[in-house]
Formats: C-alpha cells, sequence, structure tokens
C-alpha cells in the first residue's frame, strides 16, 4: 500500500518513513512543511528508494492537501506532523494551536473528502492514524498508576493541550462521519536524529563541548522513555492491524528520573569518551540546577497492556540498551548534529523541494 506520512522529515516520522521502506513493501509520501525541527537529512537512507516520495506542504493549506491526496492516492495517513516542544508551547501557543488543532482539523476535512470519493473496495481499508502523545493525560504524581487508554484527559501544558484537542477531533470525526481512524498515545521518545533542543541530546551535546547541562528543579520528573525504533515499529503495527475507532497506548516500560537520566548519560560519556573537558574530572561536574519549567507533570508511565494483549507488540529495547545505542549514534554523526545546530541542514541540499 501507500502510506502518507505528515511530519515524516521530524524525529518520529522520519523513523517510521525509514522502518517502511527498509522492513516492509510499502511505499511512502513524507508531506512536511519543513519547520525547524523538521530535517531531510534524516531520510537520506531512503531518498533515491523508488517507494519513497516528498512534498513540502503545510497541514493547514487545504488546496494543497487536496491536491496530494488526488495525485498520490494514499491508502493510509499516518499523521505526526506538530509542534511538539513544551518550552516553545510554553513562550509561544499560537503556532500549536495553528499546527496541531486547525492543522490536524484541515488534513481530517481533506482525508474525509478523499475517502468519500473511493470506491467500495479502498474506502473499506483506508485508515487515519493519528499519532498523539502521553501528556494528554497529565500528571501521575502520588500515585502508581499507570496512563491508560481510559485515563481521562488533563493536559497540563499548551503543547499537551493542543494535542488533546486534535485527539478529540479524530475521534469526533469518526463517531460523526465514520472516517476510519486510529489514536495512538507515546511516552517520551529518544534515539537516533532526535532534535538537540531535548533532554537526551542535549545532554549528550552539551556534555562533549563542555557545557552545562541544565536540569529542570531537582530532576525528579518521572518519564517512561521509548526507544524510536520500537515506537516505528509500534505504529506500523497500529495501521495495519489496528481495529478502526481504538486507541492504543505505547510506552517503553522504562521509567527514569530525568536526573537519573542525565546520570545515565554521563557516566556512558566517562566510558566512551575519556578526553573530557579542560577543567572537570567527570561529566556529572556540568549538571546545572535550573528553575522549574511552570505546570511541569511530575511523573508519566504508559500501560501498554493493550497493544500487547491485542497486536502483540512490545519494546525490543531496554532503556540500557536503547541509550547506549543513542550515545553512540550522536558520537558517530557528528556532521548531521553540527549542520542541525549551525541552521545549515536544508531539504535543497537534497534535491527534495
Amino acid at each position: 500500500m501507500k502510506i502518507l506520512v505528515t511530519g515524516g522529515a521530524g524525529f518520529i516520522g522520519s523513523a517510521v518513513v525509514r522502518y517502511i521502506i527498509r522492513e516492509t513493501e510499502d511505499d511512502v509520501l513524507v508531506m512536511d512543511c519543513l519547520t525547524y525541527a523538521g530535517n531531510l537529512e534524516s531520510l537520506a537512507e531512503v531518498k533515491y528508494n523508488p517507494r519513497f516520495s516528498f512534498e513540502k506542504v503545510n497541514i493547514c493549506d487545504r488546496a494543497d492537501l487536496d491536491r496530494v491526496f488526488q495525485q498520490h492516492q494514499p491508502d493510509a495517513v499516518m499523521h505526526l506532523a506538530a509542534e511538539s516542544h513544551v518550552d516553545r508551547s510554553i513562550d509561544g501557543p499560537l503556532a500549536f494551536i495553528e499546527t496541531n488543532i486547525v492543522g490536524t482539523y484541515t488534513l481530517l476535512e481533506a482525508a474525509r473528502k478523499y475517502w468519500l470519493g473511493l470506491d467500495a473496495v479502498r474506502k473499506t481499508a483506508f485508515r487515519f492514524h493519528h499519532i498523539s502523545t502521553d501528556e494528554v493525560y497529565g500528571d501521575l504524581h502520588n500515585t502508581v498508576d499507570l496512563f491508560t487508554e481510559n485515563t481521562p484527559y488533563a493536559p497540563s501544558s499548551p503543547y499537551s493541550a493542543s494535542k488533546a484537542s486534535s485527539d478529540h477531533l479524530v475521534r469526533a470525526w469518526h463517531r460523526t462521519y465514520g472516517l476510519p481512524t486510529l489514536v495512538t498515545n507515546c511516552s517520551n521518545n529518544y534515539g537516533p536524529y532526535h532534535f538537540p533542543e531535548k533532554l537526551i541530546p542535549l545532554t549528550i551535546l552539551n556534555a562533549i563541548g563542555g557545557k552545562p547541562l541544565p536540569v529542570y528543579g531537582n530532576g525528579a520528573q518521572i518519564r517512561d522513555w521509548l526507544y524510536v525504533e520500537d515506537h516505528a515499529r509500534a505504529l506500523y503495527t497500529v495501521v495495519t492491524s489496528g481495529l478502526i475507532g481504538e486507541t492504543y497506548n505505547i510506552g517503553g516500560h522504562n521509567e527514569r528520573k530525568n536526573i537519573d537520566v542525565v546520570l545515565t548519560i554521563c557516566r556512558l560519556l566517562d566510558k566512551l569518551v575519556p578526553d573530557k573537558p579542560q577543567g572537570i574530572s567527570h561529566y556529572e561536574e556540568l549538571i546545572t540546577y535550573v528553575t522549574d519549567r511552570p505546570g511541569h507533570d511530575l511523573r508519566y508511565a504508559i500501560d501498554g497492556a493493550k497493544i500487547k494483549r491485542e497486536l502483540g507488540w512490545q519494546p525490543l529495547e531496554t532503556f540500557e540498551s536503547g541509550i547506549l545505542k543513542t550515545v553512540e549514534w550522536y558520537l558517530n554523526n557528528q556532521s548531521w548534529w553540527q549542520r542541525v545546530q549551525d541552521g545549515s541542514y536544508s531539504g535543497e541540499r537534497l534535491g527534495l523541494k
């Protein structure tokens, strides 16, 4: 089949695209407007594959969406296009409202129009898979509970509120119009090609550069860490095997405090990069505690029993194996992250526009 992946030049989206091209027979059309976090260099390994194609499109542009659907005739949509950084949403929430809410609405309407025009067989087979976050559920502070697919929504940040809104839109388009949708909510992803503003790549790159390692508050915030390639495999499993109208939570089964994540990276770097920046004996000496984020949730944790029980998926990576692979990837792919840091990365350089 042909799968349309919105946000396919982003961190998770590019992992999904690489997985589909590498592990399946399907065609992939990436649709991305290439905001700051969209990087076509993350798709370099699939650029010349005949099953890969690219369209530079903003999901808020209805006319362009209609053109793409009619021209490329996808059999499924995997919707990953989103603004996703909590700090950025606090500083400037409008972009999150526009992309995550208005963009999802516009995409749903374009997909619905296209779906209604399909023949009976293709209409039955069509899927709209919306990829979301566990942050829509809010905070698990002072409880040992896990997020399930039935946990009430209680978003805390402009980012998570915008994603909660988009989840509700997708479910409403299924209930009201019959659009065949699926929703997944994932825990914190990490792995190769992660934009350097996020905790794990920021820690790795700041450490080897001898820069401070910022930790919010006391670093006691707990997250469930999911290796991005495990997530890509889960998403493909859902879009091909999930039941229409269902929600599946996807977690890594790896709860860690933020400070412990930072310490783990520091201790790996002590072994892997023994030539340290001047003035320190251990990388953890660079840890700097900073003022906590407003409204910061203390704990997220996913109950992944449903997707394991119904679709047979579970993560392959432990946090220890995944974080080692991640640190080694950043150490071995200096040109990728340096070009992100200096702003020189560009889709046009790959001949993709």
